[in-house]
């Protein structure tokens, strides 16, 4: 994994190289430079590790996920805010099969760094509503469900809140 920051010193580079070939008439290769400094400027804002491990855990493959995640060794210098984000997200999503507690930690983590999407927002904020429920924090679980009913525009969570609903009747 390339450093956030050698990311951006290869596309100037590489937008530099683009410069020179425009001076000595080589248009072709210019513009394909150009477009070539969309990649490293992509990967800037999308981590490479966490892509790979988004698409492990679509197919329920978590411990593939893991191994990806795995290779990001410092999150904190490593990744920008919202990946740092999305990184905690996938650690509690995977955690909160197995252990409660650390993915409770995560996926408040997670919402404090940010994520982009406001449905990943409500699947973290849905899962801590699980996690307070389960404590018999009802109170704390009642404020996540209303702020997930926020969140989610497409109805997506719709059976999720109602289930949760209808375990807070019984508590």
């Amino acid at each position: 994994m390339l450093n956030k920051n050698i990311k951006l010193i290869i596309a100037g580079l590489i937008v530099i190289t683009s410069i020179w070939q425009f001076t000595e008439n080589n248009i072709g290769n210019g513009i394909f430079l150009l477009l070539l400094t969309a990649i490293p400027v992509f990967l800037y804002y999308r981590n490479e590790f966490i892509l790979l491990a988004f698409l492990k855990l679509r197919k329920q493959d978590f411990e593939g996920a893991q191994k990806w995640l795995s290779h990001i060794k410092n999150p904190e210098s490593a990744l920008i805010r919202k990946q740092q984000g999305y990184f905690n997200y996938l650690h509690g999503i995977m955690l909160s099969q197995t252990n409660i507690n650390q993915s409770e930690k995560y996926f408040k983590k997670a919402i404090e760094l940010g994520l982009s999407m406001d449905m990943d927002l409500a699947v973290a904020k849905l899962n801590l509503a699980g996690i307070a429920l389960s404590r018999r924090r009802k109170l704390e679980a009642t404020n996540l469900i209303s702020e997930v009913k926020k969140l989610d525009k497409q109805n997506m969570l719709k059976d999720q809140i109602n289930m949760m609903k209808e375990q807070m009747k019984k508590i």
